[in-house]
């Protein structure tokens, strides 16, 4: 496999080349990865008119994912997400009526940007009442899917897309095959916010990544799961993709991206695929395994001091690089288990006030599992405190489907003049600018929609102490 871009960059920092160009670091290293930084010289290619370097990079990138066409991004999967519903909405039968996205709800606010960007309404799939209880998880059925297609349907509002998140946050992971049948079956296509999930692909027990399970186009954040950069991403078109023509596509990448993408981060990607091309299905499946036995292992552990809880979560419907623990298996909160961790030296990806999420890969090393495993036994050898039913607030997810109100579109809310205040005084307001933090990046509230009692008891349970409102007089 090649590296046509990590070839140039050695080749030209080692030239001895004056660089009277951008960056201003002139390749002088400070951090010590300067020479290596570069614009787009002679030679470069540019990202977002690719032919050269970048294109080669990218074609290698599109065999290995087995895509109709893969493209890089070096500003996450935000920009990703923006561009390909940009896209769809282009490849969209013309209706004269406002564009409508079928969503479900666990999405990350990046959607709620493009919204408001592009313009489009969302209808908002929500989870049955026995599947609520988390921010982060939002299961699709096949049967809710279509309920919420044929509705649409008979109100003259076919979507120009629908739109997932798998895996999420927690690690669960809807059936895309199912779902993405359901939306051929409706000509609508599929479009799945696979951020956490480019690993997927190359699972040896066989493919788990959307493309492959039939979704007409993905955003992958390389960075998550694989050795690249922060901020390296992937936008992978299928054959289902309403618009494949490249100079369309890299248009709508440009539409949201930097004109300075980073070539720190495309070498990254670059280098990737060569280790991708290797020994990397083997280590991934070694990692996988790991993993699996490790779950079993805590689960036992748990099951030791009488809980009746599962202390990591495992499943068929779960990725299996995702470690998610449920705190109250052991009596606490997941911030404060994740606490716990700190001060054994480990960082958490994600903690709520259930469940805490570890990101492994097989670039971790096995001393990374074995000190998660002496942590945590012990302190169940302290003694575990008797689990109270956890918080699921599932009453409250319950009613926040119900008292859903939009009353501004999403482009109306988040443009209106706006004012923060004090999440405990937002009753009645209309939500602006979802104030939620990275991760999970969810908002409880969406842009447009009136604040209901359902909210508050959410905002108070994961810790939201102020919200963007829109200013009373300005509607």
């Amino acid at each position: 496999m090649t590296t046509p871009i990590v070839d140039f960059v050695r080749r030209y920092a080692q030239s001895g080349t004056a660089r009277l160009h951008m960056p201003g670091h002139k390749g002088q290293s400070l951090l010590g990865c300067e020479p290596w930084d570069i614009t787009e010289i002679r030679g470069a290619d540019e990202l977002y008119e690719a032919e050269g370097i970048i294109a080669q990079s990218e074609a290698n990138a599109t065999r290995l994912f087995g895509t109709a066409h893969t493209y890089y991004s070096t500003e996450g999967s935000s920009q990703c997400i923006r561009a390909m519903l940009c896209l769809t909405m282009q490849g969209a039968p013309r209706t004269g009526k406002r564009p409508v996205l079928l969503a479900a709800r666990n999405a990350h606010k990046a959607l709620l940007y493009a919204a408001a960007l592009l313009d489009f309404d969302i209808r908002w799939l929500w989870p049955a009442p026995e599947d609520t209880g988390a921010l982060c998880s939002c299961p699709v059925t096949v049967q809710a899917l279509s309920a919420a297609l044929e509705e649409l349907a008979g109100q003259g509002r076919a979507p120009f897309g629908v739109y997932l998140t798998s895996p999420d946050y927690l690690g669960g992971m809807q059936d895309i095959a199912a779902l993405s049948a359901v939306c051929d079956a409706h000509g609508v296509p599929l479009l799945v916010d696979n951020a956490h999930g480019a690993y997927l692909r190359f699972l040896p027990g066989g493919s788990r990544h959307p493309i492959d399970l039939g979704a007409a186009a993905c955003c992958d954040s390389g960075h998550k799961t694989l050795p690249v950069l922060t901020g390296g991403a992937y936008l992978h078109l299928g054959p289902k993709a309403p618009v494949q023509e490249e100079s369309t596509v890299r248009n709508a990448l440009a539409l949201f991206g930097s004109t300075s993408p980073s070539y720190l981060i495309m070498q990254s990607l670059d280098a990737c695929n060569r280790l991708l091309s290797a020994d990397y299905p083997a280590r991934l499946q070694e990692c996988c395994d790991r993993l699996a036995a490790l779950r079993v292992r805590l689960n036992a552990l748990a099951a030791g001091q009488g809980t009746a809880l599962p202390l990591a979560l495992d499943g068929p419907a779960r990725e299996p690089m995702k470690l998610t623990l449920d705190a109250a298996a052991l009596g606490l909160t997941g911030q404060t288990l994740a606490d716990y961790l700190r001060q054994n030296g480990m960082e958490c990806e994600y903690a709520d006030p259930r469940y805490l999420v570890l990101m492994f890969t097989p670039e971790n090393p096995a001393e990374d599992m074995a000190r998660l495993e002496a942590a945590l036994a012990e302190l169940c050898a302290r003694g575990v405190p008797p689990a109270e039913p956890p918080a699921e607030h599932r009453e409250a997810f319950c009613a926040l489907a119900r008292q859903a109100e939009p009353r501004l579109t999403v482009r109306q809310a988040v443009f209106a003049p706006q004012e923060t205040i004090p999440a405990g005084s937002a009753l009645g307001r209309v939500c602006a600018l979802p104030t939620v933090s990275c991760p999970p990046a969810i908002p409880i509230v969406v842009s447009g929609e009136v604040i209901g009692p359902a909210a508050l008891e959410l905002f108070a349970a994961y810790g939201v102490e102020t919200v963007s409102v829109v200013k009373p007089e300005k509607f």
